[in-house]
């Protein structure tokens, strides 16, 4: 079974930029064990707590679908994207969901498959 660690801003995606992550996932691998780092739902519970209007939105029903859909797991890594490295570059995930540039590019040249935003809602695989 593939195993693919969620970022903060994909867990985002339903909200910011209308897609349907989690169905996508499903087309793209069918059956996945989804993890995401706890730093991510703390992330996401600050930018909750902080914010107003769609960003505040969009991480509440963040921290929700993350609940639910994901594996939460604990890492040395307090910082989100840090975590998003460890899990990656510790072989503890597959491929990670982010459409974050930075992290994109940290993962690409550490050898990790990258799923993103391709089109207006669909998500693809980038390999390094």
């Amino acid at each position: 079974m593939v195993v693919v660690a969620v970022d903060t801003n994909a867990l985002m995606m339903p909200v910011e930029l209308d897609v349907r992550v989690f169905d996508e996932l499903d087309r793209l691998f069918g059956t996945a064990d989804l993890v995401t780092p706890r730093a991510v739902l703390d992330e996401l519970e600050k930018l909750a707590a902080g914010s107003n209007g769609e960003e505040g939105v969009a991480a509440s029903v963040g921290s929700d679908l993350a609940t639910r859909h994901c594996r939460v797991v604990d890492t040395e890594a307090s910082y989100a994207d840090d975590a998003i490295v460890e899990l990656a570059t510790q072989g503890e995930c597959d491929c990670v969901v982010t459409n974050d540039r930075p992290l994109q590019d940290r993962l690409l040249e550490r050898g990790v498959r990258v799923v993103g935003v391709r089109g207006r809602n669909t998500l693809a695989v980038t390999e390094p």
